[in-house]
């Protein structure tokens, strides 16, 4: 593949990426904010909607643990994942069919660097980054009145704090995974984005604890979504090892098989990546 041969300092053009992004975003300020705080609009919505599901039940789903405060640290975790796949990945995501169909997609291929790096870091949404504040601030607030109840008070291992944001990065890297492949199928079905619409619809079951999946619909969702496409995982481990005390009986064989699953997920969605651009007809041929 085009590239191969020449290895540039991938993080310092990721950064370069970045900056060009900003400026881009800062010459029209306004936008910017109109979409930062649409943004974080939507997000609070979103929070007040589980505040009035907390004032009629004390957990989301019977038994499973996830209490009001409890889930709202699963919620946080959500936001900061969801953040930076929307701010580094998803722009660059929809635009890859319009690579396709205009041409563009030769020059990338001709460019001295992966190409899978360079459509997929091309472009970064800063604005979707204001979550985070939202999601730090909820974090924050959870954990405080978990740690401060009377009963049964929140004991968290200093090593969670170090587990919690490496498990976001492999759920980061499971949904990017999920998203690249189904981007690359826009090769096979020219504008086409149906294959990638159904990212959206496959990453809703991720938003929810796995423990409200049972019974006789819900156990074999949550099954495939654990075991065959692994949505369920990408926000449960994460949170479990910061919402919950430090047990590695409850969380150790969930989070080991995030790791084999993000690595799982990587080398599928590299494969797919590959065989499509094998697939691909230069717009000039």
């Amino acid at each position: 593949m085009p590239g191969e041969s020449v290895h540039p300092s991938y993080i310092r053009v990721l950064l370069t990426f970045m900056r060009n992004s900003l400026v881009r975003d800062m010459s029209f300020r306004s936008n910017f904010v109109i979409e930062s705080v649409a943004s974080t609009s939507w997000v609070f919505m979103n929070l007040g909607f589980y505040l009035l599901i907390f004032r009629y039940t004390n957990e989301i789903g019977a038994g499973s643990g996830w209490g009001k405060y409890e889930f709202f640290v699963f919620l946080s975790t959500t936001m900061f994942i969801n953040s930076i796949i929307e701010a580094l990945f998803m722009p660059n995501a929809q635009e890859f069919s319009e690579l396709i169909r205009t041409g563009n997609l030769d020059f990338a291929l001709l460019k001295p660097i992966d190409t899978q790096f360079l459509v997929s870091c091309r472009r970064c949404d800063w604005s979707s980054l204001a979550n985070w504040l939202v999601g730090g601030s909820l974090l924050v607030y959870s954990l405080r009145q978990l740690t401060a109840r009377a009963e049964n008070p929140l004991q968290i291992h200093p090593l969670a704090f170090v587990l919690y944001p490496f498990f976001i990065v492999c759920g980061v890297a499971i949904l990017y995974s999920l998203m690249i492949s189904l981007s690359a199928s826009s090769v096979w079905l020219g504008r086409n984005q149906t294959l990638y619409n159904f990212w959206f619809y496959i990453t809703n079951f991720s938003r929810y604890p796995m423990e409200i999946y049972g019974g006789t619909y819900g156990t074999p969702l949550r099954a495939v979504f654990t075991f065959v496409i692994p949505v369920l995982i990408v926000v449960n481990v994460p949170a479990r090892w910061m919402a919950w005390p430090f047990d590695v009986a409850r969380s150790g064989p969930l989070s080991l098989f995030a790791v084999a699953a993000t690595l799982a997920s990587l080398m599928f969605s590299r494969w797919v990546f590959l065989r499509a651009l094998e697939s691909y007809r230069s717009a000039s041929s």
